[in-house]
């Protein structure tokens, strides 16, 4: 039998434990638990009431986390799809081609197995909505992933380049399945009524429900009366009011969650989990002029991004009422989002032999109360880059020690805003632990890799600028930027052509949908008030030639800038191979197509 691995303090691949069904000996259940995650973006450990914020409002979160198992040492990355990757496969973000949120690093490789593969085969019915960020394209799509039935927005938020044109958090059009549906109300009502109605149709059987939300991350839309809530608040600036008023909105559908369970007669069995993806993004400010802080954030140094404790310790709450996950109770063992695959495989009663490289274990047996929790160490970087760096942003966690970029040494137990560097005084210590980094990162660049776009699969296919892999400059990552209309360097994309034939490439400046023409200016603005940002104005770009590149071949042909896209045929042979496709400026230069449509035709 195969095992699963992971990787232990001073030893690489120790195989440590299979999950089966013998771990739940003890906690035998009326049938298989149903698994609501819930995970929200952007979202610190301090943005909550019960974990000492004073300012913010989340009643619902808070009677949650004193009735349930709450884990206060538990890590993700440090920004959200790297988390999101992490978490579904168990695997660390550097091994799964999700080290970045853009460039063609946050598309989930795909051979790489998901929770929702896992529980699928196992007999769940597995449904996913909200935000999914790890690849817009086959085979990286929720439901190509595992999950039956998805309805999520494109991109990594709503707004981003692959999203929908114009949505902007209320009445937006997302993708059902990868079919565009028009919707009417706020995006995280949506994504909770969604998921409310995929769990009642399935109260039946054993289920997972991911729901997996873009609130509160930027931009900072939401309903007025939640914007109101905190406007007369002095203690907090006036993003911070529209990012608070976001999180409330998520604690009264978090609310609204639980009571539906209850209604449908399955909250007893049904593990519910509440976790964010990264530290804050805006719940915590220190004004740069002033040094004068604005919010809250449990006394830890660094947000969103950071390696420090602020940027990736997160709350994570969990409640299994017929498995004892019950009570309130707080456990400070290290734990982190890659333990959840494993952990909830097990206590659905099911088994999971990984073919690849785990970092995460099970660590059901803890949450049960049964066993301590493993002595290991832990690694989460923030990289960001076009290829991963070592020790680039690194933490090596070990208990309640991190050792940050190496050389950095702190002891969170007596030091929790990692504030004395005691690196001299540990000197074996610091040693050890960048030894097992050493050994570890030696072992997860062998698997790095970028994730590969399959074309011709579908009759048509959309591969958009914030998937291009550029190197000196980040692409046009959202809308705002596209409408912007500056020049992007031209960057590859790393494509397979599943079938051999007559492909047909069109080289778009604006989205599909849009039915803009390549030359078209857009006056259509909108003002931003004090709760929802506006729209600007779409420039005018003019191009007088079109090129498209595919492995060795070339092409060059003329642009019609009155049409909606400069298209050309060409014979493709199967394979992997890059694919640039970019204008020249009538004005000079270049810039990349930042949409480009690829339609297989008929033989």
């Amino acid at each position: 039998m195969k095992k699963i691995w992971f990787y232990l303090a001073g030893m690489v691949l120790l195989p440590l434990f299979s999950c089966t069904e013998n771990n739940l000996e003890g906690t035998e259940s009326k049938g298989k638990p149903n698994i609501v995650l819930v995970i929200t973006d952007d979202q610190g450990y301090g943005d909550l009431g019960h974990t000492g914020n004073t300012i913010i409002s989340t009643p619902a979160m808070d009677a949650f986390s004193r009735e349930s198992l709450n884990l206060t040492n538990y890590h993700v990355g440090t920004t959200c799809a790297p988390t999101r990757a992490g978490l579904l496969t168990g695997r660390n973000c550097n091994r799964n081609g999700v080290w970045h949120t853009i460039m063609g690093a946050s598309m989930l490789n795909g051979e790489e197995t998901t929770l929702a593969d896992v529980l699928k085969e196992n007999g769940y019915e597995t449904g996913m909505f909200g935000k999914w960020h790890l690849g817009d394209n086959h085979p990286f799509r929720p439901h190509d992933r595992g999950f039956d039935e998805t309805f999520y927005h494109g991109g990594g938020g709503i707004g981003q380049t692959p999203d929908y044109w114009n949505n902007d958090y209320f009445d937006d059009t997302y993708f059902r399945n990868g079919v565009p549906e028009k919707k009417t109300g706020y995006c995280t009502d949506v994504w909770f009524d969604e998921a409310m109605n995929f769990i009642e149709q399935k109260k039946d059987n054993s289920f997972l429900c991911y729901l997996s939300l873009n609130a509160p991350h930027g931009p900072f839309n939401l309903p007025e009366a939640y914007y109101n809530q905190y406007k007369d608040g002095d203690q907090i600036t006036e993003v911070q009011k529209r990012f608070y008023g976001m999180i409330t909105n998520v604690d009264d559908n978090f609310s609204r969650l639980l009571d539906k369970l209850e209604a449908l007669g399955i909250a007893d069995n049904t593990i519910v989990i509440f976790t964010t993806d990264n530290g804050t993004a805006r719940g915590y400010q220190i004004d740069k002029e002033t040094q004068e802080i604005s919010g809250y954030n449990a006394g830890m140094r660094g947000t969103k991004g950071s390696e420090y404790d602020g940027g990736h310790r997160v709350p994570f709450i969990i409640r299994w009422p017929e498995g004892g996950l019950t009570g309130g109770k707080k456990l400070d063992a290290l734990t982190a989002h890659v333990d959840m695959l494993p952990t909830l495989v097990t206590l659905s009663g099911h088994s999971f032999e990984s073919t690849k490289t785990m970092d995460g274990t099970d660590i059901s047996n803890y949450l049960l109360g049964k066993t301590q929790a493993p002595k290991r160490m832990l690694v989460t970087d923030t990289q960001r880059v076009p290829w991963p760096v070592k020790g680039k942003n690194s933490c090596v966690m070990e208990g309640n020690w991190r050792l940050v970029n190496g050389t950095e040494l702190f002891d969170i137990s007596d030091d929790p805003g990692q504030i004395t560097n005691i690196a001299d005084q540990h000197v074996e210590r610091v040693e050890k632990m960048n030894a097992f980094y050493d050994r570890w990162w030696d072992d997860v660049i062998q698997e790095t890799k970028f994730s590969v776009i399959e074309l011709g699969r579908d009759a048509k296919d959309v591969i958009t600028c914030h998937d291009a892999r550029t190197i000196d400059q980040y692409p046009p990552w959202n809308q705002r930027m596209i409408r912007q209309g500056k020049p992007m360097e031209p960057a590859k994309f790393t494509v397979d052509f599943v079938k051999k034939g007559t492909y047909r490439f069109s080289l778009m400046r604006w989205p599909e949908e849009s039915g803009l023409a390549l030359s078209a200016a857009v006056a259509d603005a909108t003002p931003s008030t004090p709760f929802r940002d506006g729209r600007i104005d779409g420039e005018s770009m003019k191009f007088s030639k079109a090129y498209l590149e595919i492995g060795e071949e070339s092409y060059s042909f003329d642009v019609d800038n009155s049409a909606q896209a400069a298209t050309i045929e060409a014979e493709v042979a199967t394979g992997e191979t890059e694919l640039l496709a970019y204008f020249d400026l009538e004005n000079g230069g270049q810039s990349n197509a930042f949409y480009v449509v690829v339609e297989k035709m008929e033989d």
